[in-house]
């Protein structure tokens, strides 16, 4: 009777709460998720919390290690670089341009991958084919490289680098996309939404979509790891972010020249990067690994 009930309850649950369930039992992607929780938090409050103005320069503090140092001074708890700013307020207001922006560069990309993506993977054709051939193309050209090409078009600068990920990016999320549309057309449920007299936005919105929403979250994590990296990458090689900025990659390009003097200042955004990288990886296998026994089960 027990048995009985506790399988009463959990075929009770919603989908959304089986998968959470399943998820929480991922320690890793678990751990990943409250770091990347707090890192959008950050992004969004550093402004308000950072203990000082990213540029205020400090004349008395130059090229201070961080404060547990035995040369380390308390105001400065990761130290200051060569200009006398503080490196925790940079790193801080940094998370709002690297990681902040590369949340809305993914949301866009997967908006757009899934509106182009839906009506590839619904047309048919001479129109397909095309669509194919151009993806395929676009595909055989690393998304850096790709983002690289559309700054020199449109010219350096942090909102241009935003525009360029996207571009970059959402060739193959639309391919990622049409292939999950064109998965889920072929099988028998469709066929009876057809037989029911279903146009294609009631087959999409009420056949298609529903099962598919848990793998646009996974891409939508592939998708923030890129641009992560790629916003970065584009800031270090001084084609993103420009100095004064604290982004991320921008103050990595801007300390390298004190990676033996002052090592902090180029270690600790690294770091950073790493820890970002690294929880929205562990968010993605998370989610992967769910949906794989879900479709198991």
């Amino acid at each position: 009777m027990a048995k009985f009930k506790l399988f009463s309850e959990e075929s009770n649950r919603s989908p959304l709460s089986r998968l959470w369930k399943k998820f929480k039992a991922n320690h890793p992607a678990l751990v990943g998720l409250w770091i990347f929780i707090a890192l959008t938090l950050l992004a969004l409050f550093a402004p308000l919390i950072s203990p000082y103005s990213i540029n205020q320069q400090h004349a008395d503090a130059l090229l201070l290690p961080p404060s547990w140092h035995e040369a380390g001074d308390v105001r400065f708890i990761l130290g200051t670089d060569d200009l006398g700013r503080d490196i925790l307020s940079r790193l801080m207001n940094g998370a709002t341009f690297t990681f902040g922006l590369s949340i809305i560069a993914a949301l866009i990309t997967t908006i757009l991958g899934v509106i182009i993506g839906s009506l590839a993977g619904m047309s048919r054709g001479l129109r397909s084919s095309f669509f194919n051939h151009l993806l395929d193309i676009t595909l055989s050209i690393p998304s850096l490289l790709l983002a690289i090409i559309i700054i020199a078009i449109l010219g350096p600068g942090l909102l241009n680098t935003v525009w360029a990920i996207i571009l970059a990016l959402l060739p193959q999320y639309v391919h990622s996309i049409r292939n999950l549309v064109v998965e889920e057309l072929n099988k028998d449920y469709i066929s009876a939404f057809r037989l029911d007299g279903a146009n294609k936005w009631k087959i999409l919105t009420r056949g298609v979509f529903p099962n598919i929403y848990e793998h646009i979250v996974v891409i939508f994590t592939m998708a923030l790891s890129t641009a992560i990296l790629d916003i970065a990458a584009l800031g270090f090689l001084k084609l993103g972010a420009q100095p004064p900025t604290a982004e991320w990659g921008a103050i990595l390009a801007e300390n390298l020249g004190l990676i033996y003097l002052a090592p902090w200042t180029v270690g600790l955004p690294g770091v950073l990067l790493f820890i970002a990288v690294l929880s929205t990886n562990l968010v993605g296998d998370g989610l992967r690994q769910v949906l794989k026994d879900r479709k198991a089960d």
